[in-house]
């Protein structure tokens, strides 16, 4: 480039123009100019969702009942729990989703058992924490209870993250078979970890009555039926007789476990500051 400047300088007769050739900057080793570095993406934390590894240790087995009687109890119940999930996964999972659940079985082919099923039930707290599966197979409805501690569970993995109205779906032994049919063979269906759980708003078709409970009474607070296809004028009539519209006022069944958490996150903490040393 140098040359060609030159050139054109000592050529008489050659109108005499500076010309700016310069695009970038030029290295001190080839004469060439540098290559063009874009700046860093910026990266935006949104800080506002739960990241999933920490998500899972919020599950309502942590909380203690409102009235226990002894706290020493239940920190010696969590640390127990901490250390099973360090051998077994236990994944995030509501009422509504679907799982399945390999156990250790003596009398089952490949001594391990696999039963698919929608979680219409979770119940208990610290060790003794429970949640319950169903599903229909051969027209028959099942339902397997297991203990989410109990050591016979091999894997427990989430076919289908979501959660629904209620949360407790007892009421779909008195619905239609189809609401609590899942395919023994279903795929999982993938759900970015940044996204919220998706919170499905269907309304389920119930059996004719009678049913196994008094579901439209307001005790259950169910938002998954449609009660007005199935009351007459009559069970309406109770049904407001029923009504207590003072109860969502009543400061006394609110149960505030901001203190709680707190305390069972710092106790998280410290026990993975205590894993990280004794692996270093």
């Amino acid at each position: 480039m140098a040359a060609i400047c030159a050139k054109l300088w000592e050529t008489p007769g050659v109108a005499r123009r500076c010309i700016s050739f310069s695009v970038g900057c030029l290295n001190s080793k080839d004469g060439e100019p540098a290559k063009f570095k874009p700046p860093p993406k910026p990266v935006i934390v949104d800080e506002s969702k739960v990241h999933s590894a920490e998500r899972r240790f919020l599950s309502p087995e942590f909380i203690p009942p409102r009235q226990r009687t002894n706290p020493f109890k239940f920190y010696l119940e969590r640390k127990d729990m901490l250390q099973r999930r360090k051998v077994v996964n236990i994944p995030e999972f509501y009422v509504g989703s679907i799982l399945a659940v390999s156990t250790a079985d003596s009398y089952a082919s490949g001594k391990r058992s696999t039963f698919v099923g929608i979680c219409i039930q979770r119940s208990g707290r610290g060790l003794g924490a429970t949640f319950k599966l169903r599903n229909i197979i051969e027209g028959q409805g099942i339902e397997i209870c297991y203990e989410l501690y109990n050591p016979l569970i091999n894997e427990i993995k989430v076919l289908k993250l979501e959660k629904r109205l209620d949360d407790n779906l007892m009421y779909l032994r008195d619905a239609l078979p189809e609401y609590s049919t899942v395919d023994v063979n279903m795929k999982p269906v993938p759900l970015s970890v940044n996204d919220e759980v998706p919170v499905n708003k269907m309304k389920v078709r119930m059996k004719p009555r009678p049913w196994s409970k008094r579901w439209e009474h307001p005790k259950f607070n169910i938002q998954g039926i449609n009660f007005d296809l199935y009351l007459k004028e009559r069970d309406k009539e109770r049904m407001e007789k029923w009504h207590m519209p003072w109860r969502e006022f009543d400061m006394m069944k609110e149960y505030d476990t901001s203190n709680i958490e707190k305390e069972i996150w710092a106790e998280l903490k410290n026990e993975e500051l205590k894993n990280k040393t004794l692996k270093s």
